[in-house]
């Protein structure tokens, strides 16, 4: 398609401004506005974007809707840029404006809490966006944006068909990769809210060295350390702020609770579906089951204390059984017997694999070459020992008195080795 019908697609009529701290002024037209006003959208303005860490930093109240718009902005951007190089002008219109309408729809199936519910049986709030896109009332004001419901139902969900198009292939890896506008955005915003200088991200000067290889995004050289400060970000922001040792206390306890709830059969999958913060807070307090007392102390900020921590062994049996999480509860339940607590009293934490990530191709000149070969700081087995550095086996236990800690914290560091 020709650079003036894309470009078009992507400024014309573009005079709705919505203000963002982050990004400053986001353009968008009376459609896409609309669609980011609509019913469905607002429960996203209803959803912290990261949960139990205003615990630690108490600015980090900023939420999904907000994160939404900026994925929106900076896709917007990376479209115009890659537009006006010509490394797309093979994608049509609709492609076009149904990879703006995945930016700005791919958390709107997301969980309250942000990922506190990870690894229960719960579907994936991919697979939930993609529902609610291709269906009414969402589908209907996709479709007024100029989009393809069914193609931006694929370009948010990977597990969705999208047969041997090219371009929904292509907007996909733009969605979900080392450069993708979400990790952009969340870095840089959770950041700012935050009030650490870790994850800021410097967008401009990104948009001016992206470039498409294999249907893929990639960068030139010059750009390089970009992505090298990204990658450094990301390992920063999980070191200090999202896998803090009392957000991760606090995720635990939530997890523990609703898959407590989920394996009793008093509450049910799709009741979780749809929720945002307050409606989540409603469903654990109004519903009498004892281990949503967890989730309870969480929202009064009761957090329980570290009483030991292991650095995640792959090779310690023990350790690789606790990632089953059914086989984590029981766990939980023979040291809370071995410290004469109450099985509630004791929760054990493990992040899952951080993936930081390297595959991405750099133009050198009229060539390309991999990332992860040319960098001397990002090597394969570097990038490995850090993303492993940072997965700690942690085990939480109610507040006791100092006597009482100290025995019990020894005897749970000794069952944990």
């Amino acid at each position: 398609m020709s650079e003036i019908s894309l470009l078009n697609a992507l400024i014309h009529r573009f005079d709705v401004v919505v203000r963002d701290p982050v990004w400053g002024d986001v353009h968008m037209d009376a459609s896409l506005h609309a669609l980011f006003q609509s019913k469905g959208f607002m429960v996203l303005d209803r959803i912290r974007q990261l949960g139990p860490v205003a615990l630690v930093y108490p600015g980090a109240t900023h939420t999904r809707k907000a994160h939404s718009l900026g994925v929106y902005h900076i896709a917007r951007r990376m479209a115009l840029a890659l537009v006006e190089k010509g490394e797309i002008d093979f994608v049509s219109k609709t492609g076009l404006r149904s990879f703006l309408v995945a930016a700005l729809c791919h958390d709107i199936g997301h969980f309250p809490y942000a990922h506190s519910l990870k690894e229960l049986p719960l579907a994936r709030h991919e697979a939930l966006a993609g529902e609610m896109i291709v269906s009414s009332p969402l589908r209907e004001y996709v479709g007024e944006c100029g989009a393809d419901p069914e193609q931006t139902a694929a370009i948010v969900d990977a597990d969705r068909p999208a047969g041997e198009s090219r371009e929904t292939l292509l907007f996909r890896s733009f969605l979900s990769g080392v450069l993708d506008p979400d990790k952009i955005d969340y870095l840089t915003r959770d950041a700012f809210y935050c009030g650490v200088p870790y994850g800021i991200q410097d967008a401009d000067y990104i948009m001016r060295r992206l470039v498409v290889h294999d249907d893929k995004l990639a960068i030139d050289a010059k750009g390089e350390m970009s992505i090298e400060a990204l990658i450094f970000a990301k390992y920063q922001m999980y070191r200090a702020v999202y896998w803090h040792p009392v957000v991760r206390a606090a995720t635990a306890m939530v997890r523990k609770a609703v898959y407590l709830g989920l394996v009793s059969d008093v509450i049910q999958p799709t009741s979780l579906y749809g929720l945002d913060d307050t409606s989540f807070g409603r469903l654990i307090t109004h519903t009498k089951f004892p281990p949503f007392k967890l989730a309870r102390e969480v929202e009064e900020k009761r957090i329980y204390r570290l009483a030991a921590e292991h650095a995640f062994d792959e090779t310690n049996p023990l350790h690789v059984d606790l990632l089953d999480i059914s086989k984590r509860i029981e766990a939980e339940s023979t040291l809370a017997q071995a410290a004469e607590m109450a099985e509630s009293d004791v929760v054990i934490d493990i992040p899952e694999r951080i993936k930081l990530e390297t595959d991405l191709m750099v133009k050198v000149e009229d060539y390309f070459e991999a990332f992860d070969q040319r960098s001397t700081l990002f090597r394969p087995e570097t990038v490995e020992r850090v993303a492993s550095a940072l997965r700690t086996i942690r085990v939480y236990i109610r507040p006791q008195s100092s006597a009482d800690f100290k025995r019990i914290a020894s005897l749970v560091q000794a069952l944990l080795g």
